[in-house]
């Protein structure tokens, strides 16, 4: 199986100490936009922003949305009065700050070996700003995109959530198409790349200039050392050892609301007619995969929730959901509307297992097909259903590419 590795970008792939680099970000900021905003207000309101997008839970509204709903209104501006300037921003002044960082040629040898390997690899930087600060970012690395075929890149106009959010990573792994294989987070600051992956399942590989053991444990899922210990160490792992594991109750919230996050970009990427466009006949399309979700979390998964809470050991019947397809008509209804739903119920189950303390989550129960099992259990089968119909949007959004273009 292919492995997924995962490169935080400040201080792991490109040199570029936050500390330095920040306030030189924001000080050729304010001076560029001086003329219309005083310097102390733009900056004021730009962090209580950004503050707003590392605290958004939710999967419905993007960080850029976030961002734009308290940056702007606080301005008192409408953003496309300055889109214009900001354009000018990052394409002629944010260059400018390039020489406070600098190259990291073991990164680029790295990344490079991990490509010729087959590894699918993302950039897992904190989506916080711009696509095109990323990207220009990546290219001071010396990874530009456009001769690296990252995988994923995340950035502000394409991710709900943000680090430390361990729904962060799950969300990366969710527009993956939650890939079969290891997943791995490498990555430099603990309590934002390695500790919330960690919560969320994932292996990770902290960089810590620190002096090499003489007898390491390589054969560890969550391993610390200098950045020449990486290849050593993926090279000597055991591949199953380092399976996502989505079994504890962070890490199965965090793919629960994952999924209708990736399915908001699913939606937004793609025409309205192609919800509906099924890629052979007797397959599900989009909007149904969506309605399919919706119905499944509000009449079996919040359910069965709730009766395990209530009851001591309930019987739980099996429930045969995919005729509902057709009997409900999903291919008639509004795939929009069928997300916003799912979105809302979803929520729903997410605050129902938010207050949940240890002892609750072993609650026992008795189901028809899967016979004892406890609420962690059931909620890891609602989370691996999330997954195989991630999977299948995946696959049916580019096999109807595949036959729109003739192939």
């Amino acid at each position: 199986m292919t492995p997924t590795i995962l490169f935080d970008l400040d201080d792991t792939l490109l040199l570029n100490r936050t500390d330095s680099f920040m306030p030189a970000y924001l000080q050729v900021l304010s001076g560029f936009l001086a003329n219309r905003f005083k310097g102390d207000l733009l900056i004021q309101n730009l962090l209580f922003a950004t503050q707003k997008m590392l605290a958004n839970t939710r999967p419905d509204r993007t960080l850029e949305q976030v961002f734009d709903s308290y940056f702007y209104p606080a301005l008192g501006i409408e953003r496309s009065e300055i889109q214009s300037d900001l354009d000018e921003f990052y394409g002629e002044i944010f260059p400018t700050l390039r020489p406070l960082t600098s190259v990291r040629p073991e990164a680029i040898r790295l990344v490079e070996r991990v490509f010729e390997q087959g590894y699918r690899v993302a950039v897992a930087t904190n989506p916080l700003f711009p696509r095109t600060a990323i990207l220009q970012r990546l290219s001071w690395a010396g990874l530009p995109v456009t001769d690296y075929p990252f995988h994923l890149v995340s950035s502000y106009e394409n991710f709900h959530f943000a680090k430390p959010n361990p729904a962060y990573f799950a969300e990366i792994l969710a527009q993956l198409g939650w890939p079969e294989g290891p997943a791995i987070m490498v990555g430099n600051d603990e309590q934002n790349d390695t500790l919330p992956a960690q919560s969320a399942g994932l292996a990770t590989f902290l960089i810590r200039e620190i002096e090499p053991s003489s007898s390491p444990e390589w054969d560890t899922p969550h391993f610390q050392g200098n950045f020449r210990d990486i290849a050593p160490w993926l090279d000597r792992f055991e591949g199953l050892h380092l399976q996502a594991d989505c079994a504890t109750a962070e890490s199965l919230r965090a793919v629960l609301v994952s999924t209708p996050a990736a399915f908001d970009i699913l939606v937004r990427q793609q025409p309205a007619d192609q919800l509906l466009a099924k890629p052979a006949p007797g397959e599900w399309c989009l909007t149904e995969i969506i309605c399919h979700l919706r119905d499944v979390t509000a009449e079996v998964d919040i359910p069965r929730v709730e009766k395990v809470l209530r009851e001591d050991n309930p019987f739980l019947p099996g429930m045969v959901t995919d005729p509902w397809a057709e009997q409900r008509g999903y291919c008639t209804q509004d795939g929009t509307k069928a997300l916003a739903k799912l979105i809302d119920i979803r929520m729903q189950l997410i605050d129902l297992l938010a207050g949940l303390n240890p002892a609750d989550w072993e609650r026992p129960s008795r189901h028809a097909i899967f016979g004892p099992t406890n609420l962690r259990e059931l909620v890891g089968f609602t989370a691996t259903h999330d997954k195989t119909h991630i999977r299948q949007a995946m696959e049916t959004i580019a096999a109807v590419a595949k036959s729109a273009a003739g192939g």
